[in-house]
């Protein structure tokens, strides 16, 4: 019997993982958990006789799998994969894959949901301001940038995105404005939704230059990730531009600071909360126990990215 391992330190919803456990024991297999862990190793011990994991933002590096010598696949469920070291599981001939679209309209709902509640301010029974006729910019047009786009036109704004991977014919399809380059999206949106995942050409790549071509009462929401952002250059734009906002899914480094110097203009959820819906949990984890079962079962690698 396939041994399955559901090792989050930060648990799926009850309901979620009631739905990977079906899927599991359909296929004849036996699932594990291991919740809420705190130490690291307590997921050594965990993972010493497991053949697959599935895991949410938990590490998975070449310990992890050094020490789960039967272990054949790890499955992310969401889209960000940074997490797991891929080199090392290439080198343990271990497949990572991961469940991309699955979180995406709850991401979307977030980043749209701290847009309203940062123009509202903050719900402290003032006047604060309408999304409506306000300019949005998406940076990356994946899974989350389409959704943020369909929501936002609800809300009757001027959307427009920036992703040279992606042809701009899928964007017009959804009446979404192309533009022709990350500068032109930064000085043209009053909004920028950031969604662009943490590579080498990513990282530290959100700075100062970037961030000072916004308009006058700027706001940039990140749900990606921490690492694209340039703290320094952050901290920066805080200091020079006293209308510039931050609304992050993602605490900064810096954030400590951010909140004692500019409390009004910086926002960060508490622990990153954008897949954090019991529909993405069961969306990603059942996606996840599946992609498994197809893997063991057919030798389906569609969703690989260590390939």
């Amino acid at each position: 019997m396939r041994k399955i391992l559901i090792a989050t330190d930060k648990p799926f919803a009850a309901s979620a993982v009631k739905s990977i456990r079906q899927v599991v024991d359909q296929s004849g297999y036996e699932l594990r958990l291991l919740e809420g862990y705190t130490q690291k190793q307590e997921l050594l011990e965990a993972v010493k006789e497991a053949e697959a994991i599935i895991i949410r933002s938990d590490i998975i590096d070449a310990e992890v799998m050094a020490a789960a010598p039967n272990l054949k696949i790890v499955v992310r469920a969401g889209a960000g994969y940074d997490n797991v070291d891929l080199k090392a599981a290439t080198a343990h001939n271990v497949v990572v894959m991961n469940t991309p679209g699955q979180n995406s309209n709850a991401v979307a709902e977030l980043a749209l949901g701290m847009m309203v509640f940062q123009a509202r301010g903050r719900f402290n029974g003032k006047s604060g301001t309408e999304l409506k006729d306000k300019t949005l910019g998406i940076h990356a047009y994946g899974y989350v940038g389409k959704n943020i786009a369909r929501i936002a036109k609800g809300f009757g704004m001027k959307v427009t995105s920036f992703d040279p991977f992606v042809d701009e014919s899928i964007m017009v399809k959804d009446q979404v404005h192309p533009v022709k380059s990350v500068d032109d999206l930064y000085a043209e949106n009053q909004y920028v939704s950031l969604n662009i995942p943490a590579n080498d050409k990513t990282r530290n790549s959100i700075g100062f230059d970037l961030l000072s071509r916004m308009p006058k009462g700027a706001t940039l929401v990140n749900t990606a990730r921490k690492e694209v952002i340039c703290e320094d250059g952050l901290m920066k734009m805080f200091a020079e531009r006293q209308d510039f906002i931050y609304l992050t899914d993602v605490e900064p480094d810096c954030a400590a600071a951010l909140k004692e110097q500019y409390p009004d203009r910086f926002f960060a959820t508490p622990k990153k909360m954008g897949a954090q819906t019991s529909e993405a949990n069961n969306n990603a984890g059942v996606a996840a126990a599946v992609q498994i079962v197809a893997f063991f079962e057919k030798g389906d690698v569609t969703f690989q990215v260590n390939k």
